[in-house]
Order: structure tokens, then sequence, then C-alpha cells
């Protein structure tokens, strides 16, 4: 059975403000106080897992035991199937540390060349971590394609150059009401939710 969350403040575990906006609006429903790790002053944990789970456990705990409070974070990234699986946990990190995704977005373009498979997955790990310790973690995915040049100025990260399965819109031309259906963070926090919190 799975720990649910009480209510009053959570910490968004993360100092990425898109992230934020989006966790942010995908709890607003539940009546959540939620604030972020960056305003209150936490420090970014070094992200040493070797997955995405490991590294949302690893950042959700530190916010929680730093905080005093639960603490909600994500860890996602864009998996190229034709660069087995890259850039994938290290998704940021091919940005630099100017966070410079224009950057990240033509490198894999540039490492791709005139590879044909084109496929690609966005993977997102969502751990809820309580001071004491206690951790829920949940994955979700969704499927898709890399376009090149990229196309659209909503979202963040590498949304302008992922076009989902079966989409006309990458997530970068998509209003946030219609990357939340599908995404694959919206897909983790659905399953968070069925567990976590309580519903109706």
């Amino acid at each position: 059975m799975s720990r649910k969350f009480e209510g009053g403040r959570l910490v968004i575990a993360s100092h990425n403000a898109g992230k934020v906006r989006e966790i942010g609006e995908l709890l607003a429903p539940f009546g959540t106080e939620v604030v972020s790790a960056g305003a209150l002053g936490l420090p970014e944990p070094e992200e040493t897992g070797e997955s995405f789970v490991e590294n949302a456990e690893l950042k959700a705990l530190a916010a929680a035991t730093a905080s005093g409070l639960p603490a909600l974070a994500d860890d996602s990234g864009l998996a190229v199937e034709a660069l087995a699986g890259a850039p994938g946990i290290y998704s940021a990190r091919w940005a630099g540390p100017s966070k410079d995704f224009a950057h990240a977005m033509a490198k894999v373009h540039s490492v791709l060349g005139d590879e044909k498979d084109r496929s690609a997955r966005f993977v997102c790990a969502l751990t809820l971590a309580w001071p004491d310790g206690h951790c829920e973690s949940f994955e979700g995915i969704v499927e898709g394609d890399i376009v090149w040049p990229p196309r659209g100025e909503n979202g963040f990260g590498y949304d302008p150059i992922f076009l989902p399965k079966g989409g006309t819109l990458t997530f970068g031309e998509m209003d946030a009401a219609a990357k939340h259906a599908i995404s694959h963070r919206a897909n983790a926090f659905a399953l968070l939710v069925a567990a976590c919190f309580k519903t109706g």
C-alpha cells in the first residue's frame, strides 16, 4: 500500500523553472501549496544515479531532508533509439553549464547525422519523498520521433524537436493543456496521483 500525501506544503525539488511550472500546474487540482527548492535556497544534489528513478529519488530525498517537508522530484530526459538511449539521464548535461538547449538539440541532430531511425522517447521518473526517508517512485514514457529543424517556442528543453507518435505538432508547438494530456510527465503523474493522492 502506497503512502498517501496528507496535504500541506510540498517542495518541488527542482531549480528548473519550466519543470516547476509544469508540476505546479499538474498539482493545482489537489489544492497543494507548492514551493520550489530554488525558492527555498536548497542546493542541487549531484545526480550520481544510473537511472531516471535513482536520480529522482536522490533529489527528492535531499530536498525532503533539507526542508523537513515532503518533496517531489522529477528526473526526465530524451532517449534516442539510434543513440543507444542517449542523451538519457545526461539530457541536461548535454545542454552544458549554461543550460543551452539550443546547443543540446543541435548536438542530437549532429550526432544522429543521416541515421534513418529517428525514433525517440521522453522518460519521466517522479519520486515523492518524506523527511523520514520513505519514497514512492513512478515512471512515465511517451514515444515519438526527432524532427529537424526545431519547431515551436512552447515547453522547454528538447520539446521543439520531439514529435509524439501520431501527432502533427511538436511538444514545442503544443499549448500546455495539449502537452499535459499526453506527456511522459503527465503519465508518471497519473500513476503518482492514483497511488499517493486522495481523489474525490
